[in-house]
């Protein structure tokens, strides 16, 4: 699957100097997620409805 046109997205509170954080791209009918420390590294797509029950368990748990 060809990502070279997705706009790569870091967390708000991520900050410039490292630690663990992830990236998302919005596709069509799916989102990519990528490690921002491995950006040529693996991806993982999930469809946009699974990344939303995924992002409303992780509020849920006050993360």
């Amino acid at each position: 699957m060809d990502l070279s046109n997705v706009m790569w997205r870091k967390a708000s509170r991520s900050t410039e100097n490292g630690g663990d954080c992830v990236e998302l791209g919005a596709m069509n009918d799916s989102v990519a997620i990528r490690d921002s420390k491995n950006p040529e590294g693996p991806k993982l797509i999930v469809s946009r409805n699974d990344f939303r029950h995924f992002a409303e368990s992780l509020k849920g748990l006050g993360l």
